[in-house]
C-alpha cells in the first residue's frame, strides 16, 4: 500500500510539474499582451502617463551647436575669387527647455499646443563668447538682391558704404540686428526666436489608436503646409521626432515634419546600438532626402528656381524662400554632405563627413521614445551676378555660400535611463523571469518525478520477483 501510495504521489507531482510548465508557457502569449497593453497605456499622451510626463516638457536637456563658416578672403570674392571658409564652433546654446503651453485636448482624441521657444548661451560648451566676430556675407545687401529689383538696390547701395560682406557677432547673426540697408529691419539667421512660439500643433494623442500616437495633425491650423503649392510637398507627415508609435518595425521608415526646414522627411533603420543599458534602434536620413528630382522625383515639387539648381538637377540643398518671406535661404546637411560636387568645389575648406554631419534618431523600439538625437542642418545664403548692382558686377555666376552650420542634440541622462529602465523594462523583465521560473521548475519537477516513479516501479518489480 505504502509503496502504491509513493508511486501515485510521483504521479501527482509529475502532473503537478506538467500543469506548471504549461501554465508557464501560457503565461508568454498572456504576458506578452499584458506588455503591449501597458506599454500602449503608458506610451498614449494623457495626464499620469510616462509620455505624457516627457511630451510637456522634455525629459532631457536639448542643445543647439553653431558653427559658422567664417569667410577669409571678402575682397578677392567681391572681384569675382572662390570664397575661402574657415569653420568656427561651437556656439552653444540650451534650447527646448520650456514647458508647452495652452495645451487643451479635444473629443476627438487629439491635443493641441503652443512650444515656447528660447536659448540661454552657454559659454562652458563653446568655443568663445557671443561677442566674437565673424565674417560673413551680407544678409541684407544677399537679401535685397532677390527681392528688390535691380535699379532700387543698386539706388540703396550707392547712398552709403555698403559691402557683400560684412562682420557681425555671433548674437546678431544668430538672434538678429538692426540693418542699415534695410532701413533698421530685424536681420538674423534665427530671427526672431526667443520669446516666439513654433505652433500651434495639434497631434493625436493614441487613445483611440496607439498607431496614431504623436501624429501631426495640424500646425497653425491647417492639415497642410501651403508652401509649396503642390499636395505631395506640402503633407504634414508623421510626428516631431520625439517619439512615435510604440513596436516599431525595422523595415519600416520613421516620418516626421520639421518646421525648420518648412517640410515632412523620413529616416531608415541603419542599426542597433547600446544607449546606457538600452536597445535602441538608429535611424538615419537617407542620401536621396535632398536629391534632385533627376535622382528623386519625389522632391520634383520642392524644387523652384531652375536658373540657380541648374534646371532642378542640383543635388543636396532645399530653397525655402517660400517659407522664409522670399528670402534666399538653402538648407542643406554641413559641408553639402550628399550635395553635387558643384556645390563644395565653389568654396574652399569645405569636407563633409557623415558621422560627423548626418542626421540620426535614437528610438527605444518597444515603447517608441527617441532617447538620442542629432539634427544637422546648414543654413546657406545665394547671390549671383548682376549688369545693374555694382556690388555684383564681377560675380560670374549664382552661389550657395553656406552661412553656418547647427547640431540640435539631445540624449537622455543617466537618472532618466534608470528611470526608463526600472519603470518600464523591470516589469517587463520581472514578469519574463517568472514565466522562465515556472517553466523550468515545472518541467524539473515533471521529469524527477517520472524518474523517481521508474525507479520505484523497477523496485516493487524486482521485489515480486524475489
Amino acid at each position: 500500500m505504502g509503496c502504491c501510495n509513493r508511486r501515485c504521489g510521483l504521479i501527482a507531482g509529475a502532473v503537478f510539474g506538467a500543469l506548471v510548465t504549461i501554465l508557464g508557457g501560457i503565461l508568454i502569449p498572456v504576458g506578452d499582451m499584458i506588455i503591449e497593453e501597458t506599454v500602449k497605456k503608458e506610451a498614449t499622451i494623457e495626464p499620469g502617463t510616462i509620455a505624457y510626463d516627457n511630451w510637456v516638457a522634455a525629459g532631457a536637456k536639448v542643445y543647439r551647436q553653431f558653427w559658422f563658416f567664417d569667410v577669409q578672403n571678402p575682397k578677392e570674392v567681391e572681384l569675382g575669387g572662390k570664397p575661402v571658409l574657415m569653420e568656427k564652433g561651437p556656439y552653444t546654446y540650451l534650447t527646448r527647455f520650456l514647458a508647452k503651453e495652452n495645451i487643451t485636448f479635444f473629443l476627438n482624441d487629439t491635443a493641441s499646443f503652443l512650444l515656447p521657444q528660447a536659448a540661454i548661451f552657454e559659454p562652458s560648451m563653446s568655443v568663445g563668447p557671443e561677442e566674437d566676430i565673424i565674417s560673413c556675407l551680407n544678409l541684407g545687401v544677399a537679401g535685397a538682391y532677390s527681392l528688390l529689383p535691380p535699379n532700387m538696390l543698386e539706388f540703396l547701395t550707392s547712398q552709403g558704404k555698403y559691402s557683400l560682406f560684412q562682420r557681425r557677432t555671433v548674437r546678431e547673426l544668430l538672434w538678429g540686428y538692426k540693418d542699415p540697408l534695410l532701413f533698421g529691419m530685424q536681420m538674423g539667421l534665427f530671427s526672431p526666436y526667443n520669446g516666439t512660439y513654433d505652433g500651434y500643433y495639434n497631434v493625436f494623442t493614441g487613445k483611440d489608436d496607439i498607431n496614431k500616437v504623436s501624429q501631426i495633425d495640424m500646425w497653425r491650423g491647417n492639415s497642410n503646409l501651403g508652401f509649396w503649392n503642390d499636395s505631395y510637398c506640402d503633407m504634414i507627415n508623421g510626428t516631431d521626432a520625439s517619439s512615435f508609435a510604440p513596436f516599431l518595425d525595422k523595415e519600416k521608415p520613421l516620418y516626421f515634419f520639421s518646421s525648420d526646414i518648412c517640410r515632412s522627411v523620413s529616416a531608415s533603420y541603419e542599426q542597433t546600438l547600446d544607449l546606457k543599458g538600452i536597445d535602441v534602434y538608429r535611424y538615419s536620413l537617407l542620401p536621396t532626402t535632398l536629391a534632385s528630382p533627376v535622382d528623386n522625383p519625389d522632391n520634383r515639387c520642392f524644387c523652384k528656381n531652375m536658373q540657380t539648381t541648374k534646371n532642378c538637377t542640383l543635388a543636396g540643398v532645399l530653397e525655402l524662400s517660400t517659407c522664409q518671406q522670399g528670402a534666399p535661404i538653402y538648407i542643406s546637411l554641413p559641408h553639402f554632405l550628399h550635395g553635387s560636387a558643384i556645390l563644395r568645389d565653389s568654396v574652399v575648406g569645405l569636407n563633409p563627413h557623415p558621422e560627423n554631419h548626418k542626421t540620426f534618431l535614437d528610438v527605444e523600439p518597444i515603447t517608441g521614445f527617441t532617447l538620442n538625437f542629432a539634427k544637422r542642418i546648414q543654413v546657406n545664403m545665394m547671390y549671383g551676378p548682376s549688369d545693374v548692382v555694382t556690388l555684383f558686377k564681377n560675380i560670374s555666376d549664382y552661389s550657395i555660400l553656406p552661412l553656418v552650420w547647427m547640431n540640435e542634440t539631445a540624449t537622455l541622462d543617466d537618472e532618466t535611463a534608470d528611470m526608463f529602465k526600472n519603470e518600464l523594462f523591470g516589469r517587463i523583465n520581472m514578469l519574463d523571469i517568472i514565466q522562465k521560473v515556472m517553466m523550468g521548475a515545472g518541467a524539473g519537477i515533471f521529469v524527477l518525478c517520472l524518474i523517481f516513479y521508474f525507479f520505484a516501479r523497477r523496485s516493487h518489480n524486482r521485489g515480486k520477483t524475489a
